[in-house]
């Protein structure tokens, strides 16, 4: 799941990064509204965790602009205002979402889950198929029954393959969905976390290549 997080405080932006990453998701930081908008022009995110309060371009407008776009993220917004007006407001705006400030990490990643699975109605909440079970809110993985201890990146990839349901993804594409801006683009970095995938999920092989094109699940 590729998020941004658009928020004005340094340390808070790049603690929630690195819980969000070590828990899976691909993350990229904007610090004000502007960088908030630049980055969602150009990169298809699935979700948004946006301070209401950002300099620049209030958040406000920030989540106004998303939301008229043709596909836009879901937006978890972040606010200090805990009044019962104030999150009428913010889901009024487009919101899909909405915590106040301070917050359990836990609760947000629980929330973005949520929110993906809302996202795709067709999509089961547990992925399963040619033996392979995936239950994205525990962060399990089994393979006929049998416990698949995954890392982050593994897990991510093994997600974005399920929800495939079967067609080819190409390796661009598994950069954008499991890794974040500072990835190497010309890095063979997708091929060996599918290989390390593969040993992992162990024989017969589920995942297959399409040579010159990507990869897909049997």
């Amino acid at each position: 799941m590729r998020v941004l997080i658009a928020e004005d405080e340094p340390r808070l932006a790049e603690a929630l990064a690195r819980g969000l990453r070590r828990n899976g998701f691909a993350v990229d930081i904007a610090l004000d509204g502007e960088q908030a908008l630049k980055r969602t022009a150009v990169v298809d995110y699935d979700a948004v965790v946006l301070d209401r309060d950002l300099p620049a371009v209030h958040g406000d407008e920030v989540c106004r602009r998303l939301i008229d776009n043709d596909s836009p993220p879901r937006i978890l917004m972040l606010t200090a205002a805990a009044d019962v007006a104030s999150r009428v407001e913010g889901l009024n705006l487009g919101a899909d979402d909405y915590i106040t400030k301070p917050f359990a990490f836990a609760e947000v990643v629980a929330r973005l889950h949520a929110l993906q699975r809302r996202h795709a109605v067709v999509q089961k909440p547990v992925l399963e198929r040619s033996g392979v079970r995936l239950d994205p809110a525990r962060h399990e993985v089994t393979r006929d029954g049998r416990q698949v201890t995954l890392s982050p990146k593994e897990f991510g990839v093994l997600h974005v393959l399920l929800r495939a349901d079967g067609t080819v993804v190409s390796p661009e594409t598994l950069l954008e969905r499991v890794w974040d801006e500072h990835v190497d683009p010309f890095t063979n970095t997708v091929r060996v976390t599918v290989m390390n995938l593969r040993r992992k999920l162990g024989a017969p092989a589920v995942i297959e290549t399409v040579i010159g094109t990507g990869y897909r699940l049997a």
